[in-house]
């Protein structure tokens, strides 16, 4: 089974949001190799005790494969709000 081809609405974010990942990673404590951010996945599978693959997976349940997402994408997803956040109280300020 191939890759997933993600598809973003804004044209040629693609490498932007894979450096969003990889600090965001890094700052919760991740070792995030910079040309593969998208290998910190197998990180924290391995934490969460899921036994993530780099091909075939498919021996792990939606459930498992829900919380290394989850927990990457969680992440992600508060940090963009604490930006959001931050740009709102700068604006309101000026």
């Amino acid at each position: 089974m191939g890759r997933r081809r993600r598809s973003y609405a804004v044209p040629n974010v693609q490498q932007a949001m894979q450096q969003f990942k990889a600090d965001v990673m890094r700052n919760e404590g991740y070792t995030v190799d910079p040309a593969r951010p998208d290998d910190v996945k197998f990180e924290v599978a391995k934490e969460l005790g899921v036994p993530l693959q780099p091909y075939d997976n498919g021996h792990l349940t939606t459930e498992d494969v829900g919380h290394i997402g989850g927990k990457i994408g969680g992440s992600m997803v508060k940090e963009m709000i604490r930006l959001a956040q931050e740009r709102l109280a700068d604006e309101q300020q000026k």
